[in-house]
């Protein structure tokens, strides 16, 4: 195997520069034009800025759907990034019959809405849709960062003894005490006045958040990504279709609530009123113990926006006996939207929803204790 003269391959990145400089700019101009989203759907039902989705397919072999439930920043469409890379499609493909909540773009008109009108309504009744809409009974809840708290949060809700209808519970990178994160040393110092900044701003800028967020990475972030971008362009390996659909995911930034926001940063980065059972919403306690739902959680090694131990409490405090913990390498997003996802994660995820959708027996855990795989 002959290995490649320094020189030689300096002389002809020199003579390709200017190709390679102008299909680097092509790709960055032309970011916005990328395909994100692209499986078919139906509205289902809206409420405001929400609307419930559904995704049709004829391969349906499981007769409880799947309600997917994204954070209240960024898009949800990174359920289905892109063709071939979408988890949806997968989903669909396995023979799952799929929801989609989609928060919407929050104006200043919708500064009053808090936790409590997105769990206690905007996120109970899609799940009261999509059973009309599938005809089932139960569900399956699978949330995704800030998303996977509100639907714990909703299965913690207390309801007079009622139970909600959610057989299957999946959470993914899902923060219940950020008081240790990266994050918590920006708000949830006391001198940074939530209430100030809320009631300045009504609805939060969603390039504010985006900003802060990628402040916690920053030569990732505002250099690592445009280096690894120009070096695949001169080596022939750049995959534009993957780099332009998540740049475009990533830019796309809906304004946080300004209500939810205050009452998230007092929650997750201030007092950890879910670690010690002082959430309340509508005056209806939020208590993680009355989770008893087959429960699957998928934890990053890597997450610098939800880091793993500010996860692994809510195994103490459930009640489910059906527990199992996917322990996997990668990051906050790259986990499960990442290129290598598709064979490492996806059919896992698959599977265990398979077995607890179709009436077939599961393993029986012994309460509290997860299997970790």
């Amino acid at each position: 195997m002959s290995v490649a003269d320094p020189f030689v391959t300096a002389v002809d990145r020199a003579i390709r520069f200017p190709v390679n400089a102008l299909e680097y700019t092509n790709i960055l101009l032309t970011t916005d034009d990328a395909v994100v989203g692209a499986t078919p759907r139906e509205v289902v039902w809206t409420h405001r800025e929400t609307t419930l989705y559904r995704y049709r397919s004829s391969t349906r072999r499981y007769g409880v759907p799947l309600l997917l439930v994204f954070a209240l920043i960024n898009r949800p469409e990174i359920f289905d990034l892109r063709p071939g890379s979408s988890l949806v499609e997968f989903l669909i493909g396995e023979g799952f019959d799929v929801f989609l909540v989609d928060w919407g773009y929050p104006d200043e008109e919708d500064a009053d809405m808090g936790l409590d009108e997105y769990v206690c309504d905007e996120l109970d009744w899609a799940v009261r849709e999509t059973l009309r809409a599938s005809g089932a009974e139960e569900l399956s809840l699978m949330g995704w960062c800030i998303g996977a708290t509100l639907c714990a949060m909703y299965c913690g809700l207390d309801r007079g003894g009622e139970r909600p209808p959610v057989r299957n519970l999946a959470l993914l990178t899902m923060p219940i005490d950020g008081r240790r994160s990266t994050y918590a040393q920006w708000v949830g110092d006391e001198n940074f006045d939530v209430d100030e900044v809320s009631e300045l701003w009504g609805s939060v800028p969603g390039g504010a958040i985006d900003f802060a967020n990628k402040m916690m990475k920053p030569v990732t972030n505002f250099w690592t990504t445009y280096r690894r971008l120009w070096e695949g362009v001169q080596d022939g390996t750049a995959r534009r279709e993957a780099y332009q659909s998540m740049a475009k995911w990533v830019a796309d930034n809906p304004p946080f609530a300004g209500k939810a926001w205050r009452q998230w940063i007092h929650l997750m980065y201030r007092d950890a009123g879910l670690l010690r059972g002082t959430v309340r919403l509508r005056d209806k306690s939020v208590d993680l113990r009355r989770i008893d739902q087959n429960v699957l959680v998928i934890t990053a090694g890597a997450d610098h926006i939800a880091p793993r131990p500010g996860t692994m409490p809510f195994f103490d405090l459930i009640s489910s006996e059906d527990v199992e913990h996917f322990d996997r390498p990668g990051g906050h997003i790259g986990l499960v939207a990442g290129s290598a996802a598709r064979k490492e994660l996806w059919p896992g995820i698959a599977e265990w929803l398979a077995e607890r959708s179709s009436g077939r027996g599961a393993e029986t855990l012994k309460p509290n204790e997860a299997r970790v795989t």
